[in-house]
């Protein structure tokens, strides 16, 4: 690797750090924590690459890009930000950012694109781009935030298509925040200005349908849950989008966001959901993932559900370490809603200005009748296999004894049997449990040897081969890990 690299951070020890990983690698290195000074190294002509932290004490780092590019069209910028949030993500997308890394960062990834930055330059010609106005028309109450990966990659794709000419799909379980996301797609697009209308089941009549259409021209048009709508409510709302695709009105057609269950594809094979409607709505799909497939996202999401509750009128307060344990090792059958509503309740009713353990945990037995009944949930402590829990520990949290994997599995899947009442799952079973099964087993093997292919190939007992391809047609992203910062 070999250029000049310019490190604009106001920690000292990452500072440090980067300084002596880029000049291992052959790189040299000016580092500062002021992003004044970074701008006079700018100026003078120093540097092929910048790395530079958001929250700066004399700036913001981004709104700091188009400067650069304007002084230096040549120049990458690689930034980096504890503000792990999808308004961040996507300012500094638009602001033409080489890349993003939340923070603590994976030092080998941070590396490897220092180096594809340094090889691939942006091209002098490239005009530079205005400051995103993102500020004034984001909310900043949204809790789109989260360092882990699955919510990373969901940033990063919001970022790349949410000026694109293409409907999306947002999927996911009940309460993980999908409706947020789909606001998230007006409010920081450039439709921003025209209307945001939202179709429900409620809305199924031939005249409410193309009243929704005809409020949100040239903006976006909400539609939320489309396999709930019935056959009619379905064939209207496809003659409008076929209308309008060849009708004069085309350049004035709303951006369509649909919302659905996590598996919009068993719903058309259910028959829920219409496939020429499916194909309309889902341009591009985006999954957003439940709580418990990000459980280190779940004590800064409650931090930020309390501040929130507390800018609402409601008392200010905070999480004792006893009661943040107690949260984070909580499935949330009921995801992001279960745990705003769970935050809200203890800003009511905990003593002090510090949520104890002992207030989080009534709270969670409070939840427990509905974790019991989750899919994804132990049984309570008092069937066989489970020692018993705790006093007042919810059973959600109660660990299983001597369960073995085999009665483990046979209890979900009747469970997820038994929620279907007397009808049967939608077709294709067989081959969704084993996505279910083999998708984590893969992820917790490849963590587990560091993203290590050859190792997780060994462990797992298969060929490296086969391995890639099960990571290809499972869309796992694998990340070499070996130091974060």
């Amino acid at each position: 690797m070999d250029g000049t690299v310019l490190i604009a951070d106001d920690d000292r020890t990452i500072r440090t750090v980067l300084t002596q990983a880029l000049t291992r690698a052959g790189c040299r290195v000016h580092a500062t924590g002021s992003l004044a000074q970074l701008q006079r190294w700018v100026e003078e002509g120093r540097g092929d690459l910048v790395i530079t932290d958001v929250m700066m004490p004399d700036g913001n780092g981004i709104d700091m890009i188009p400067a650069i590019r304007k002084a230096r069209p040549d120049l990458p910028v690689i930034v980096i930000s504890a503000q792990n949030t999808i308004v961040t993500a996507i300012r500094a997308t638009e602001a033409a950012a080489f890349d993003y890394l939340p923070k603590p960062f994976d030092l080998p990834d941070l590396m490897t694109r220092a180096g594809q930055a340094l090889a691939r330059r942006v091209r002098k010609s490239d005009p530079a781009p205005a400051a995103p106005a993102l500020e004034s028309a984001a909310d900043p109450t949204l809790p789109l935030i989260g360092h882990a990966p699955a919510m990373q990659n969901l940033f990063r794709m919001v970022a790349r298509v949410l000026n694109a000419d293409l409907p999306v799909m947002i999927a996911g379980e009940a309460g993980v925040g999908k409706t947020v996301v789909a606001r998230s797609f007006h409010d920081l697009s450039d439709r921003r200005e025209s209307g945001f209308v939202v179709l429900t089941s409620a809305d199924l009549s031939e005249e409410a349908i193309h009243r929704a259409g005809d409020r949100a021209q040239g903006g976006t048009l909400l539609i939320e849950d489309p396999a709930g709508f019935d056959s009619a409510a379905q064939a209207r709302l496809i003659g409008m989008i076929e209308a309008w695709e060849v009708g004069p009105g085309r350049n004035q057609m709303p951006r369509l966001v649909s919302t659905t269950g996590p598996d919009p594809q068993a719903d058309v094979a259910a028959g829920r959901l219409r496939a020429d409607l499916y194909y309309r709505l889902a341009g591009v799909t985006i999954t957003v993932p439940p709580l418990r497939a990000r459980v280190d996202d779940i004590p800064p999401l409650a931090r930020h559900l309390l501040a929130r509750a507390a800018a609402q009128g409601l008392p200010a307060r905070s999480l004792s370490e006893g009661a943040t344990a107690l949260i984070r090792a909580y499935a949330f059958p009921g995801n992001v809603r279960e745990l705003e509503n769970m935050m809200r309740r203890m800003a009511l009713t905990a003593a002090g200005a510090e949520i104890t353990e002992a207030e989080a945990r009534a709270a969670l037995s409070e939840s427990a009748p509905l974790a019991q009944a989750a899919p994804i949930l132990p049984p309570p402590p008092s069937q066989p296999g489970h020692g018993p829990a705790a006093p007042g520990t919810p059973a959600a949290l109660a660990e299983p004894a001597t369960m073995r994997l085999a009665q483990s599995v046979e209890m979900h899947l009747q469970r997820y049997f038994d929620l279907h009442g007397d009808d049967l799952p939608p077709p294709g079973l067989y081959d969704r449990i084993l996505r279910e099964i083999e998708k984590p087993l893969l992820e917790i093997a490849l963590d587990a040897t560091g993203g290590n292919q050859l190792r997780c190939a060994d462990l797992l007992g298969i060929n490296r081969n086969t391995l890639r391809k099960k990571l290809t047609d499972l869309n796992i992203e694998v990340t070499r890990r070996r130091k974060l910062m």
